[in-house]
């Protein structure tokens, strides 16, 4: 059965089309720094917001017209399997991403769960047999069910510890199944809401046990996916052990585990962390940690993660900078963990939204090779700190001075010389270069 039998493949068009069923920047064939666009930017679509939300929130019911939703149980589980499929044959992408429970239902115990996952995986596999679209990554959700009402790994419950680790050790196997090139941990619940009722340091030294059990049975099953952490500060818990990349940074080295992670970053989680998108990833590629990267959007006037489609070209232009910096996103990619708002209710607003947001991430790729190329940020880098390429400054950065010697320099001053940060330059040369690409 289709469901999007109204539209077709969806091309490039370029810039002048008026096709809204086109890409006007995004060219997967398009070489850029000498790969093309598909291979640097990896696409991957979401199979939860895409194909499982309903337009829900808290203050109102579902909007989304949705053709398969008239199907339920197993059979509205196949029913979305089919559908994605072809979104992602109409797309062109060549990756997808899902929760266990957004693709299978769960049964009424842990078992039939299990079932449920075999079925639909069996369906997903033999899709893959003919499709373009393989598994970037797959996670395991627990953080909605109720059991997880007190975290899940970190939870004071040992029976809901060990369903988390049985949750994730199917999922661990689901992704060696399937070709799974990352697997993500997301602690939606591991955090707290007061220290009154908290014993943080067991919590954290369960989670790096839990964390240490999971990479002793990817070791043991040969399942070589790269592991991820996605971190997100606030909400749904007050304190989140994953607030941000440093604080998740810290905990992987405090437990010995930072060589077998890194991290999967959201654009909209870093906004409710207080830093940019671009702080976390490039916090993350200074540390060689930048694995994968959930493209969406948050709204500044919105204190919740709104998982709006990315179309912000600064934002696009300035995260794409870092991810060329980090020499591309190895077995990562760039999926859209954004849906489309609740009044975008019909099905062809899943194609204009992932349309927008894989134009955006192209023109920012364009326009940061192109900041690369010519050295623009790096020129002004090294002009900043050109003290420390020389006298004292080398002297300091080779570790070959003390506080006497420190002192002794001091001393001798009779001036110091600063000169201008130009943001304001820097900011408008960087429009300039937005300005130029679609000029071109």
């Amino acid at each position: 059965m289709a469901y999007f039998e109204n539209i077709d493949k969806i091309k490039f068009e370029g810039a002048s089309s008026k096709n809204p069923f086109a890409f006007k920047f995004y060219n997967p064939e398009e070489v850029v720094g000498g790969k093309s666009m598909e291979e640097i930017l990896r696409y991957a679509v979401s199979y939860w917001h895409t194909f499982t939300m309903d337009g829900s929130d808290p203050f109102g019911a579902g909007t989304m017209n949705r053709p398969w939703d008239k199907f339920s149980g197993m059979d509205l589980a196949k029913a979305r399997v089919d559908a994605s499929f072809e979104f992602y044959e109409k797309m062109d992408v060549p990756f997808f991403c899902f929760h266990d429970v957004d693709i299978a239902p769960e049964g009424s115990n842990l078992r039939e769960s299990n079932q449920n996952l075999d079925v639909i995986v069996a369906m997903i596999k033999d899709y893959m047999k003919d499709s373009k679209a393989k598994l970037l990554w797959n996670t395991a959700n627990n953080f909605t069910h109720p059991r997880f009402i007190h975290g899940a790994a970190t939870s004071n419950h040992a029976d809901v510890f060990a369903y988390s680790a049985a949750k994730v050790k199917k999922g661990l196997e689901i992704g060696k199944e399937l070709g799974a090139q990352n697997y993500v941990f997301w602690g939606g619940r591991e955090g707290y809401e007061t220290l009154l009722n908290t014993n943080m340091k067991l919590e954290l030294d369960n989670l790096g046990r839990f964390y240490h059990m999971a990479v002793d049975y990817a070791k043991e099953i040969g399942f070589d996916a790269q592991f991820l952490i996605e971190p997100k500060p606030k909400e749904p818990t007050t304190h989140q052990y994953d607030y941000d990349v440093a604080t998740g940074h810290a905990f992987l080295q405090n437990y010995g585990l930072e060589n077998h992670f890194k991290f999967n970053i959201e654009a909209n989680h870093a906004t409710l962390a207080g830093h940019t998108f671009e702080h976390e990833l490039h916090y993350a590629r200074i540390n060689n940690m930048l694995g994968s990267v959930d493209a969406n959007q948050g709204d500044p006037l919105l204190g919740w993660d709104t998982d709006e489609f990315p179309t912000d070209l600064w934002s696009t232009t300035l995260a794409m900078y870092e991810i060329l910096k980090n020499g591309g996103l190895g077995k990562g990619g760039l999926n859209f963990d954004a849906k489309v708002r609740r009044g975008s209710f019909e099905p062809e607003d899943l194609f204009h939204a992932h349309i927008a947001g894989m134009d955006a991430f192209a023109v920012g790729l364009k326009v940061a090779q192109q900041l690369i190329d010519d050295k623009v940020l790096d020129s002004i880098m090294e002009d900043r700190y050109q003290t420390y390429t020389e006298g004292i400054g080398l002297d300091i950065v080779e570790g070959k001075t003390d506080f006497h010697k420190l002192e002794e320099h001091a001393l001798g001053l009779t001036e110091i010389k600063q000169t201008s940060g130009r943001l304001e330059q820097i900011k408008s040369t960087i429009n300039q270069y937005l300005l130029q690409a679609f000029a071109k």
